[in-house]
């Protein structure tokens, strides 16, 4: 399904203040207007003004010691609210914690979120040394399983890649360009796998989940420590993501 990027009449100051919340990050969870007006391009007077709405709603908080801008608690209930509502997350949490079980490593439901794939939920693995805690998380969609099995399967997904992509690691896919023999062993396998791609010493098994009428609505993965996720592996972590997604299906 294609999306239109064009946004609706009458809507700026919504979409302006919808990017100033996008512009804090872990790196820079607190800004002041002059960071937030430059980063916005937009004037201190209008950044000050939707500031002030977005404050008045508790979705920002200013700081009395430096008047610097964060996150507010209203954005925290918002997203516990969001995850408490999601039918996606209510329909896959058995399953997350039947793959984390039976295969021991962290399983993970994520979605697309511009361009990264954003953490749903998590059930972690049985060993002591295993991702987890990263619920509301994201991370680029060329560096992770699920994001590359995102772009394999969406019918407009490499248009949110640029054509020069930043390096997470050494082995990080870095052009556009290489991603095309990538998608296509995807395709073929219905897996994706990334090994240190995303972190050294981090692999990652993936495949994507689909609605009732065949859109892709999210991606499935298993992740651990390279060292325990060889080829052969991999092979069967990737074949039980598939037989899982196939579950999932509303048809099945």
């Amino acid at each position: 399904m294609m999306r239109d990027p064009r946004p609706p009449q009458g809507a700026q100051s919504a979409l302006r203040a919808i990017r100033l919340l996008k512009l804090f990050t872990p790196e820079r969870a607190e800004m002041t207007l002059a960071e937030l007006s430059a980063a916005a391009e937009l004037n201190k007077t209008t950044t000050h003004r939707l500031l002030q709405a977005l404050q008045s709603e508790s979705l920002i908080e200013r700081n009395a010691a430096n008047s610097a801008y964060s996150l507010g608690p209203g954005l925290m209930a918002l997203g516990v609210q969001a995850l408490a509502s999601s039918d996606l997350r209510r329909r896959v949490r058995p399953l997350l914690r039947a793959l984390a079980r039976d295969i021991g490593e962290t399983a993970t439901l994520e979605v697309p979120v511009e361009n990264s794939m954003l953490i749903l939920d998590e059930v972690a693995g049985g060993h002591v040394i295993s991702a987890a805690g990263n619920i509301g998380t994201r991370w680029p969609l060329h560096a992770t399983s699920t994001g590359k099995a995102w772009l394999a399967f969406d019918n407009d997904g490499l248009a949110r890649l640029s054509d020069s992509l930043p390096p997470l690691t050494r082995r990080t896919l870095t052009r556009k360009a290489a991603f095309q023999p990538e998608l296509t062993r995807i395709r073929r396998c219905g897996y994706a796998v990334t090994v240190d791609e995303l972190e050294d010493g981090f692999t990652a098994i993936a495949t994507v989940i689909r609605s009732g009428l065949g859109e892709v609505q999210g991606a499935l993965s298993i992740g651990g420590p390279t060292q325990r996720l060889g080829p052969a592996r991999r092979a069967e972590i990737g074949a039980s993501l598939c037989k899982a997604a196939i579950r999932l299906s509303p048809e099945y």
